[in-house]
């Protein structure tokens, strides 16, 4: 990919939270809900408890969420992979796939979410504005939709019914 322009979502290689490669691509086919998450946000608790509702009813279906710890808004993300692991798995229960810490915005941005963001901007800037901005992925590897930090997560979950419709058929 020296050169070339990502084409989807699966041309990109992230680290795990243990600090293993994982190439995207072994998510094709499936629906993928991609969130920048922060443990200690007034939107934590929120959005950890519905983010788990949706895995776990629809991830036999196709549904994963990969989680991206930032520490990019107000430090609220501070601890290291080990410290968020043990929280994420401990205090919200979470078991879809957490990711390495990444930066979301400015020079040292995560290549993934500079993708995420040139693919589907935001409403008046592209930049992510706060924890908790979800971006949902069809099967195909496409971005197809982009949600506020104030969206929860439920809020959408027909887009999600729909996108999965879509991957059964």
């Amino acid at each position: 990919m020296a050169n070339e322009s990502p084409k989807s979502i699966y041309d990109f290689t992230v680290k795990d939270i243990g600090g293993n490669d994982v190439s995207l691509s072994q998510f094709k086919g499936k629906t993928l809900l991609i969130v920048n998450v922060a443990s200690k946000c007034g939107l934590t608790d929120a959005n950890y408890k519905e983010l788990n509702v949706l895995y776990e009813k629809y991830k036999e279906q196709g549904l994963e969420i990969l989680a991206f710890p930032c520490n990019q808004f107000l430090g609220q993300e501070p601890g290291n992979n080990e410290e968020i692991q043990q929280t994420v798995c401990t205090k919200f229960k979470a078991e879809f796939p957490i990711f390495d810490k990444v930066d979301v915005n400015g020079k040292n941005t995560a290549p993934l979410y500079k993708y995420l963001k040139a693919e589907k901007g935001g409403l008046l800037i592209d930049a992510i504005k706060w924890n908790f901005t979800k971006f949902l992925v069809s099967p195909d590897g496409k971005v197809s939709q982009r949600y506020s930090p104030r969206t929860s997560p439920l809020q959408f979950e027909k887009d999600i019914q729909t996108m999965l419709g879509q991957a059964s058929s």
